[in-house]
């Protein structure tokens, strides 16, 4: 199968070091290689040679978060399924909406006849435009209602927006992100480029990191049309 490069929609943020809203540094340094035996093993001068060192939070960037953030005995970065990560998705338009306001269950049963069971579901609200912004919080977020509805209508192995969260403000038990995980469905926060894809059905990778003992990871997330 050959995919066209202009099906592929990129919707995870670039990290910069120093720039993020979480602990994200990079830094690269010319190294000398060694060869098995533990001897310096030579570069021409003109041979561009480095490695990198990075060092992040888990909530860094375009980011899933998996049942350990909210249970210990809930599967981590390294355990969770990857064939929930990969699939059909949709992309709900939730436009329009202020920071503080509620994305309601009456505006999401709009898309009822366009969802199917196991969809991936998105959010996008427009609010990525925001990502490195003071003001990035805060953000639409979701009723519990409706994040109840569409998990127990649908049971989505990932539900994601390209706000800053989906939680209820106010709330100490985070219900959005307890209910999510109680159904082992996996968080993605601050996507991005969902405009691109808006109302489309479309097939998504999300692929964070194997790291044992950790609760949320960054990610690449692609869309692809057409498959």
């Amino acid at each position: 199968m050959k995919v066209k490069r202009e099906d592929i929609v990129e919707l995870n943020h670039v990290l910069e070091s120093g720039k993020e809203n979480f602990p994200f540094e990079s830094s690269y340094r010319d190294v000398v290689e060694l060869d098995p035996n533990g001897n310096a093993r030579a570069h021409a001068k003109d041979v561009w040679y480095i490695e990198s060192e990075v060092k992040m939070h888990s909530h860094v960037g375009t980011h899933v978060e998996v049942p350990f953030h909210h249970k210990f005995d809930g599967p981590d970065c390294a355990q969770y399924p990857v064939e929930r990560l990969v699939g059909e998705a949709f992309v709900m338009d939730c436009t329009g909406k202020k920071a503080g306001e509620f994305i309601t269950l009456e505006e999401i049963k709009r898309y009822e006849d366009q969802l199917e069971p196991g969809d991936m579901i998105l959010f996008y609200t427009g609010f990525d435009k925001k990502f490195h912004d003071p003001d990035w919080e805060p953000f639409p977020h979701v009723e519990k209602e409706a994040i109840l509805w569409l998990l127990e209508k649908f049971n989505p192995p990932v539900i994601g927006t390209d706000a800053s969260g989906i939680e209820v403000p106010d709330d100490d038990r985070q219900p959005n992100h307890t209910n999510c995980f109680e159904n082992n469905t996996a968080i993605i926060e601050s996507l991005t480029n969902l405009e691109s894809v808006k109302e489309e059905r479309v097939t998504l990778f999300v692929l964070p990191l194997r790291m044992k003992r950790v609760d949320s990871c960054a990610a690449r997330v692609i869309a692809i049309r057409g498959i």
